[in-house]
This record gives structure tokens, sequence and C-alpha cells, in this order.
């Protein structure tokens, strides 16, 4: 032992001594000292473990439960998701590569005509040298004026083009597609946005004909980076295979039954396309023991292996997209315990960053066992969004009935919403869905006059109740 280790022993030994020798009263029997070593070994730090990051992207995805309190057996759970994204404030529109495809068939003659060249000249003349466009046009045939830059040069080439424009032949949507995927897939590596733009008045007759053959082919066209718009002129066409093809394309959809608008619905769709922050957006989720899916509310879904997934539009800045979705939950007898009830993914490709980007959210309840507890804890935000995607189901259920020359099933499918609307009412005040009941009632009387109108009529109500159901539904920006 060296002599400065000897000393602070010695020390400690008096400094014990002294405290024996002052302490009061009877003295405590001898304790066994445990030896601590003078100088301790260092020993290292450990942090507790943080949650992953998730670096702020372009979209953000937010929810809510319509019954954030649960009592204990099987539970219908409605829960609502937003996806919003980012303002993008005083940025100039992106350049886009542009494929317009105009259906010139037969039955596009007229006015359906006229207004899809004036509203493709309009396009043109909002393009400038940064931007890329093809124009092609079908019928039986299909033809094209192969992309070029929009200079000014070309723009009056492509002005001209248009003008020359006639109709004729059947429908060959599938041949119109093809062609305009072919015109952009030539410079699309040079743009972040890739855009198809279809206008139709009609169904195809002509070429691939099947719904299931052609969303498989613009699901590939989507794969390979081109988003697919999709515009429904008149009361003719497929609306059901017209929005499949946006839906699939992650484009925009929209029924034009007054063509005169055409040129400014394309417009948007060009600010649209110009301003997109974020591409091949999906939601998905593996549901938690005990939690099952009933149904995804308007939107479509596909399960892979317990997986759910639900593809949302490309969206633009500030746009944002509603999804509803109907649970069943076996809730345990835990009283006030938190029960899981679905954990989503956002994923998406985000432009503004060039990276894959991706955000997850958690939903959970509570448990309690008073009922009375739960009715009166309900989410206000949560059930008005539930109440509309819920009579959305029913205006498409009433357009079906409609369109099979059924107008009393639609006028029972419409009369029930207006109990779901005051349901929700009761929880949410009769301000919130006060234009709500006004719509329905609106709808209401067009089905109770259905007996009395022409079959064109009809048939463009039963689309207009269809982009009714699809606003109810949650659509936002990418519904015209």
């Amino acid at each position: 032992m060296n002599r400065t280790l000897s000393f602070i022993v010695a020390a400690l030994a008096l400094g014990l001594l002294a405290l024996v020798i002052k302490a009061p009263g009877s003295v405590a029997a001898p304790q066994p000292v445990a030896v601590v070593p003078l100088i301790a070994a260092p020993q290292p730090v450990v942090s507790p473990p943080r949650p992953p990051q998730q670096a702020p992207g372009s979209l953000t995805l937010t929810g809510r439960l319509a019954h954030p309190w649960l009592s204990p057996g099987a539970a219908d759970v409605f829960l609502t998701l937003d996806v919003t994204a980012v303002d993008v404030p005083g940025a100039s529109r992106a350049p886009v590569n542009i494929a317009l495809v105009i259906d010139r068939s037969g039955s596009m003659a007229g006015a359906k005509l006229a207004n899809a060249k004036r509203a493709a000249r309009q396009l043109v003349d909002s393009l400038d040298e940064r931007d890329r466009l093809a124009i092609v046009h079908y019928g039986s045939d299909v033809k094209a004026l192969g992309s070029l830059p929009a200079t000014a040069e070309n723009r009056q080439r492509m002005k001209r083009y248009v003008d020359g424009l006639a109709d004729d032949g059947g429908t060959n949507i599938g041949a119109g597609l093809v062609m305009g995927q072919k015109q952009l897939m030539g410079f699309a590596t040079d743009f972040k946005v890739n855009r198809l733009v279809l206008l139709s008045d009609g169904q195809p007759t002509e070429g691939l004909q099947s719904a299931s053959g052609l969303t498989r082919l613009v699901s590939r066209m989507r794969v390979d980076g081109v988003s697919v718009t999709s515009l429904g002129i008149g009361a003719d066409f497929n609306e059901d295979l017209m929005q499949q093809l946006a839906e699939v394309g992650g484009g925009s959809y929209g029924f034009i039954r007054d063509t005169s608008v055409l040129a400014s619905i394309i417009q948007h769709d060009l600010q649209q396309a110009g301003t997109t922050v974020a591409r091949t957006v999906s939601l998905s989720t593996k549901l938690p023991p005990g939690v099952e899916l009933r149904e995804v509310l308007g939107r479509p879904s596909s399960n892979s292996g317990g997986v759910i997934t639900i593809a949302l539009p490309d969206f633009a800045a500030r746009q944002t997209e509603k999804v509803v979705v109907h649970l069943v939950a076996q809730v345990p007898s835990t009283e006030g315990r938190s029960l899981d009830v679905a954990r989503f993914t956002l994923d998406y490709r985000d432009t503004l960053a060039d990276r894959a980007a991706a955000q997850s959210l958690a939903l959970a309840a509570v448990v309690t066992s008073d009922r009375i507890v739960a009715d009166a804890r309900r989410d206000k935000v949560a059930t008005v969004a539930v109440a509309r995607a819920q009579a959305a189901m029913n205006y498409q259920k009433a357009a079906d009935a409609l369109a099979r020359g059924r107008p009393a099933d639609a006028q029972r499918a419409v009369e029930a919403n207006k109990q779901l609307f005051l349901e929700a009412s009761a929880v949410a005040g009769d301000a919130a869905l006060k234009s709500d009941l006004a719509a329905n009632e609106q709808t209401w009387g067009l089905v109770q006059a259905a007996p009395r109108q022409s079959a064109e009529a009809n048939a463009a109500n039963v689309k207009a109740m269809k982009v009714q159901s699809l606003r109810g539904s949650g659509y936002g920006a990418s519904l015209y």
C-alpha cells in the first residue's frame, strides 16, 4: 500500500471512531461494513431508447375515432383519416409533360367536339417552353401530333392541328391510352410530372373494351410514373369505368355535364399537375388481433396477407383527401385501459424532396363499461364525417337503382340519409349538417321526378349522384 493511500485509510478510520464516541444513547451492535473502492471504474451512460424520428414530408396524416370510448363486447368502430398536402406559398407551377387524349368518335359531333377543341386550344395557350404537349385523338383508329416543347412556334402548330380534328368512327379508348403513354414516356425522365388527360363521351366499342383490361393498362402506366385524369362528357359515358381509370391512375375524375366548362376544368387539372407535391400515395394497415375490417367507405381497397391498402391520388399543394374506415373490434372488459384499434402508414413519393417518404399514425380507444359515458364522448368532427360517408354509400345505391329503372328503391336509399344526418346532428349540432340535409332534399326531388324524366335526363342524374357519393366519401381536389 503506498503512502498516500495509507493516509486516506487512516483518516477514514478516525472519522468513524469519532462518530461512535459522539453518538448519544446505547451503543449499537457493530454492523458489517461493505468495502467500496475509493476510485470507481467508469460506467457507460445508457440513454433511454428513442422512437424513430420521421423527417417531415409534403404530406401529413391525422386521424380520429368517432367513438374514442368503447364498451366491452363486439363494437363497430368508425375512424376518419385526413391526408393533407403542404402549402407552397409563392411557388410557380412546375414544368409538365402532358398528353391530351381526345375522343373524336361519331358521338362527339357538334358541341361536344367543338368545346373539346376550344379546351385544347386554351390548354396550349397556358403552356410555355418549359412544358411538353402531345395531342392524341381517337375514333376507331388513333392519331397524334407527337410530343413537342411548347415554344411559341410549336403552340401555333398545335392549335392548327386541333382545328383540323373531325368526328369519325367508334370509341377505341385503349388505343388512345396506349398512344398517350407512348408520347409521354419518351420524355418522362426529364419531368417530375407526367400527366395523361382523357376526354370521352362514350363507352369503349372497339379495341380493348373490358374494364379490367383498361384498368390494368392504367395501373401499369402509374407504375411507370404517368398519372391519368379522366373527364367524362355528356350522359353516355361509362362513369364507373372512367372513375376507376382515375382512381387507379392517381389523377382526377370529373363528370362534365356542361361542356362549356370543359376548358376551365382542364386548366384546373394543369394547375393541379403543375403543383404536385406527392405521387404514388397509399395508406396501409395490418390490424391488431381482435379487430377486423368491415369496409373502407367509398374508396377502393385491397387485402393481401392481412395488409389492407388504400390507394390515393397524386397530391397537389394544399390538397386534402379524407378516408373513412369501418372496423369491428372485440373490446375486452378492462375498465379504463387503452385499446389499440389500428396503426396506419402513409407511403408516398415526395416530389418536393425527390425521395420516398412515410408517416405512421396509431389510433386507440379507452374501455369503459358505462355506455352513457361512451356515447357522451363521441367525437363531433368524426361523427359528421362518418355520417357523410355512410350517406354517400346510399347515394351510390340510389344511383344504381335509378340506372336499373327502380326509382322506388332509389327513394328509400335517399330517405335513409335523412335519419343518418339527424342522428349525427344530435351529436355535432344542427348547423354541422344543415347543408347536407338540404342537398339530400334536392336529391330526393330528383329521384321522385325520375318516372317523368327522359332516359337522358335520368342518366345525367345518375352520374351527378355518383359524384355526390364520391364527394361525401371524402374525395377532395381529385374530384371535379
